[in-house]
């Protein structure tokens, strides 16, 4: 502390005004992000009024075009359009594991040696790219969160309504990322029993018969590795059913837990 006393009152007077600067700059930046949550809050109260009478979310396009510069119906409608993008690119990928070659197999007990041949290669193919599925859609749910995220922060969206947000993002995804995983393994226990099932006909081919749509072996114990390959192919089909309408009354909650959250309900 200076001796001089009035280099200590400069030094006082400095002190105070330093001080009343750092409480006037809290003040203000406190002030500056309440109103960032109270515009939030304001245009999520106008978007989510305006969307009260739709009852499908491809309708938040024709909110957007009534109020365009609100930001909560900005951010709804690209969220919808980037969900719907990311379903479709999935759907494809789901397509995409099965060479179309075995859908267009005919009756395995007059197809010959070669067609059959040829048909587990395609059986193996889908069984790797099954197994391959689920890290691939995870990688597509990932793109569609950042480019949300994204979307939001170029909106200047304050954080409490790009948490709410993200984190019904992140809900939806974690749903779909474990069907499908349980879907992955599924199919690829399917198209591994498959290929069992037509491995014996391959290795058996031309020993056996096909009459009446039933093939007759001529040692019984051939019959019965051909039965239990036949029965374990059935059993693997059956979870493959229950997890296809798993994934249908999926999208329908997700559809209309999303409508609730643009909706405010």
């Amino acid at each position: 502390m200076p001796s001089d006393p009035k280099a200590r009152a400069r030094l006082r007077i400095a002190l105070l005004l330093l001080f009343v600067f750092m409480v006037a700059a809290s003040v203000g930046t406190y002030y500056v992000a309440d109103l960032g949550r109270l515009q939030d809050l304001m245009a999520a109260r106008q978007g989510q009024a305006a969307l009260q009478a739709i009852t499908d979310s491809s309708q938040i396009d024709a909110a957007l075009k009534q109020s365009p510069s609100n930001r909560f119906l900005r951010m709804m409608a690209m969220a919808t359009k980037a969900s719907d993008e990311t379903n479709a690119t999935i759907e494809k990928l789901s397509n995409e594991i099965e060479p179309p070659a075995i859908a267009k197999a005919g009756e395995p007990g007059i197809a010959s040696r070669s067609d059959l041949e040829a048909l587990r290669r395609d059986l193996k193919t889908a069984e790797i790219n099954a197994t391959t599925s689920a890290p691939r859609t995870i990688a597509v749910l990932k793109t569609e969160r950042d480019n949300v995220e994204k979307y939001a922060a170029s909106l200047q969206l304050g954080k409490d309504a790009r948490g709410r947000l993200l984190d019904t993002i992140d809900k939806r995804h974690a749903e779909i990322a474990s069907l499908a995983s349980r879907t992955s393994a599924a199919r690829a226990d399917f198209y591994r029993a498959y290929q069992n099932y037509i491995g014996i006909l391959v290795g058996e081919f031309g020993a056996y018969k096909f009459v009446g749509g039933q093939f007759i072996f001529p040692l019984q114990r051939t019959a019965d590795r051909y039965n239990v390959a036949a029965q374990a192919m059935t059993a693997a089909a059956k979870p493959l059913a229950e997890l296809d309408q798993e994934r249908k009354t999926l999208q329908q909650s997700q559809q209309a837990r999303w409508l609730h959250f643009v909706k405010g309900e």
